[in-house]
């Protein structure tokens, strides 16, 4: 009997701590926000729209789970996942490369659109619109071998620092991103970064920097033309032709063409994003649409409507309208800028 009474006491005192444990954490959001998840974002509304979207979509028992093979994300880059301000950074390499191509090209002095850049003239260069931008980039960007471009973008990544920040451009990416691009990845989203910036440009670094390999990178891209020599060599050589420009509604057709699913989860910044988070909103499934707006002046920049770089009015409106996540920098982040 002694043995049966002291059996009945610790059964008794198991039952009491189970069920003290149990409701310590009834309340499922308490208990997320106090986990390691997306640990350099406080605990805000928009933290915990972000988890509970992934609980539920990740979940078999509930009417929302959506099957890994059809869990797509999409990510912007400029403005999204690294600084955009004062200007693209792809921009500042452009220039750099002109200034080093200036001396075989004297015409350019006195020759628009390269006079203006040249000179910093942002408010001529803006008045020349893609057209000149376009000129500028065949010209910098075209020519040489795709190996040719990779070292030079390496080569400048490794010296520039950004013109205000003072800081090397890939230590400009936003450490709150990534870690959500990782938490993503850990519940098997397959995440690909679809911009407007330059697609060979962010393939040289963006693998390293956000833990996205180069064929899930989809940009704006120039035509390549392939050859081989007598010895068998090949080369792919960058032609002064356009080949893609993925901003607005070519996101959505190169998403398509390349990835040939619509995304569950896309993150934007600017006008430019619009079309794919409202292609991402037409998806059946659940899905989660993130606008990042820059409200940080301490620690980033602060600029939405008027601005040359990453214009968020028209994407803002409809955003506050249908009710999609918009993270406050200034009130979400912890930190802003890479960390690890």
């Amino acid at each position: 009997m002694k043995f049966s009474y002291r059996y009945t006491i610790l059964l008794i005192i198991s039952f009491l701590l189970f069920y003290s444990c149990k409701k310590e954490v009834k309340n499922k959001n308490d208990f997320i926000t106090h986990i390691p998840i997306l640990e350099s974002w406080n605990n805000t509304q928009n933290k915990k729209a972000i988890i509970d979207f992934v609980s539920q979509v990740t979940n078999k028992n509930n009417a929302g789970f959506i099957p890994k093979k059809d869990r797509i994300a999409v990510f912007d880059n400029d403005g999204t996942l690294w600084s955009e301000q004062p200007v693209y950074f792809q921009f500042l390499y452009l220039i750099d490369r002109l200034h080093k191509m200036k001396k075989d090209n004297p015409q350019w002095k006195v020759t628009q659109p390269f006079k203006a850049a040249l000179e910093n003239d942002l408010v001529t260069l803006k008045k020349s619109g893609t057209k000149g931008l376009m000129t500028l980039v065949m010209a910098t960007h075209a020519g040489i071998t795709s190996e040719e471009f990779e070292q030079s973008v390496q080569k400048w990544l490794k010296t520039a620092k950004h013109p205000v920040l003072d800081k090397y451009f890939t230590e400009l990416a936003y450490q709150p991103m990534i870690d959500l691009i990782k938490y993503l990845k850990e519940n098997d989203f397959k995440v690909y970064i679809v911009s407007a910036g330059g697609q060979d440009f962010m393939r040289v670094w963006a693998p390293e920097v956000y833990g996205v390999p180069k064929e899930q990178i989809i940009g704006s891209s120039l035509k390549t033309q392939f050859s081989i020599d007598s010895t068998g060599n090949v080369t792919l050589k960058r032609m002064p032709l356009i080949q893609s420009i993925n901003d607005r509604e070519v996101k959505v057709e190169n998403i398509h063409t390349f990835i040939g699913k619509k995304p569950v989860f896309a993150a934007g910044n600017s006008d430019g994003d619009l079309e794919m988070l409202q292609f991402t909103d037409s998806n059946t499934y659940p899905s989660f649409k993130l606008l990042v707006h820059h409200t940080d002046s301490i620690r980033e920049f602060a600029y939405d409507r008027k601005t040359i770089a990453g214009k968020l009015g028209e994407a803002l409106d409809e955003a506050i309208e249908k009710k999609w996540t918009i993270v406050d920098i200034e009130k979400d982040w912890k930190v802003v800028y890479k960390t690890k």
